[in-house]
């Protein structure tokens, strides 16, 4: 089974609309989500093939400064120990 990489960011609160509209509106992209609320923590699931397509523009939202911190960690979903 292939699992997608794995990404987590914090997105600027009155810009999390516009990041996750612009993530959206090419497909298969990424698959976002919220994981922390109170910080904007979300985090990204990239299938690899799409994966310089999205950290372009990742570079790009955090040079705007619309997202900050953004690290490639492993995938959580592979661990079963970890909560959903």
């Amino acid at each position: 089974m292939n699992y997608c990489s794995y990404y987590q960011a914090y997105v600027d609160k009155p810009f999390c609309w516009y990041v996750i509209a612009i993530l959206k509106s090419h497909e298969h992209l990424a698959f976002d989500r919220t994981i922390d609320t109170p910080t904007n923590l979300f985090e990204f699931y990239v299938p690899e093939s799409r994966e310089q397509e999205f950290l372009t523009r990742m570079n790009y939202f955090q040079e705007q400064h619309l997202i900050n911190n953004l690290q490639k960690l492993p995938n959580r979903l592979m661990d079963p120990s970890q909560e959903l």
